[in-house]
């Protein structure tokens, strides 16, 4: 017999039911270190007593109007990131998913009203993700993410990650867009090098092609930098961010030129929840928190740590890891051993951590966790690294 719950996940046998900072209790009263975050998702840590009040404040006063009328909330926080980043104007979503959706309408009506109709490819990669929508998993292209929900949207080229030739030889006529995440995260923490994005940003401009950034996951202040594509010093059309841009709260937004988002007038896009008065009451303060001075340094500083940290467990434990990949906050090891025994070991060691494609381990802490949290999660990751070992 069926669940109640569409059996959709294979959740591991952890029920949680409080949180704080970057501690998480389950049901037994057991305390975990947080090294997932909800998969980059709560980005000041549990039940952080700014987002706290945020919330319960605006849920005092309004929840929900509908985009039919302004919402001050809304617009108080685009103000915020238009300020902060390359964007002009800015759509907010309720995901990543959504955001993406957005991204993809929003480049094919680019080039539609430029009187180029037929300019509706967009170039993507292997190994990427970008949601769970058919206009996702068409983007993807993976086997694993598209068998069985055929047809699948058309207008999606797959080019092999990092061939820079295949890249050129591919941008043509028809071409719309580049959609390319500066980090891979459901891919296996592969960055993107610096060199690649400048290419690309070139490329986009030698034939009138938009650059659309995948920021869902490797944004928000995950890499040092409010959003990856500014230690590259290049600037993309379009961008789609959500995880940690609510710190929890279901939130996500499309970020753009106002060239890029020039095609899309009155009706032509809409959301019944996106960007309502709680989302965004929440997003303000998030958005707050990251640029108050010293908080992306903090990143960088406990990045550091936690890199020489892995590349000491790597010597350590050679037979366990493989590999240190990431920037900032965004790390993951490569395992010899199977990664979901590495899970499973550090669910044994009460920590959270995350798995990706190709044998990948994701470290996706708060960014504002300690110091001595990070060291801790380092501690951890070695006791379960011997645990693993003892079995070999």
């Amino acid at each position: 017999m069926i669940p109640n719950v569409l059996p959709t996940y294979n959740r591991a046998p952890l029920t949680f039911v409080k949180g704080e900072g970057t501690w998480i209790v389950d049901d037994r009263g057991r305390r975990f270190l947080d090294m997932g975050a909800g998969i980059a998702v709560n980005i000041l840590g549990h039940a952080n007593p700014r987002l706290v009040r945020a919330l319960t404040e605006q849920a005092g006063k309004l929840w929900h109007t509908s985009n039919l009328y302004r919402i001050p909330q809304q617009e108080a926080l685009a103000a915020k990131l238009v300020d902060a980043t390359f964007a002009d104007t800015v759509f907010f979503t309720n995901s990543g998913t959504e955001a993406i959706e957005c991204a993809i309408k929003m480049a094919r009506k680019y080039h539609y009203e430029k009187g180029q109709p037929e300019r509706t490819e967009i170039i993507t990669f292997e190994g990427s993700f970008h949601g769970r929508s058919t206009g996702a998993i068409a983007a993807s292209g993976s086997e694993k993410m598209v068998k069985g929900f055929g047809p699948l949207m058309p207008g999606f080229v797959h080019l092999p990650f990092g061939d820079h030739e295949a890249l050129k030889a591919a941008v043509g006529d028809k071409t719309a867009a580049i959609l390319v995440e500066p980090i891979q995260g459901e891919g296996g923490i592969r960055v993107l090098p610096r060199s690649c994005l400048e290419g690309m940003r070139k490329l986009c401009d030698e034939h009138g092609v938009l650059l659309i950034l995948d920021e869902v996951q490797c944004g928000m202040g995950r890499t040092g930098k409010l959003f990856a594509y500014q230690s590259a010093g290049i600037r993309p059309d379009i961008m789609a961010v959500a995880k940690g841009i609510g710190g929890g709260f279901p939130l996500g937004a499309c970020l753009a030129t106002e060239d890029a988002a020039s095609g899309m007038t009155v009706g032509t896009h809409g959301s019944t929840y996106g960007g309502n008065p709680l989302a965004c009451a929440v997003g303000c303060e998030v958005m707050d928190a990251v640029m108050e001075e010293g908080f992306l340094d903090h990143v960088t500083a406990v990045s550091s740590q936690f890199v020489q940290g892995l590349n000491q467990l790597l010597d350590s434990h050679p037979d366990v890891f493989e590999a240190v990949r990431g920037k900032g906050l965004i790390l993951g090891l490569k395992c010899k051993v199977p990664n979901t025994d590495v899970v499973a070991a550090c669910y044994d060691a009460e920590m959270l951590v995350v798995p990706a494609a190709d044998n990948v381990v994701r470290l996706l802490p708060p960014l504002n966790i300690s110091q001595a949290e990070a060291q801790e999660a380092l501690n951890r990751l070695g006791r379960a690294a011997s645990a693993i070992e003892a079995k070999l």
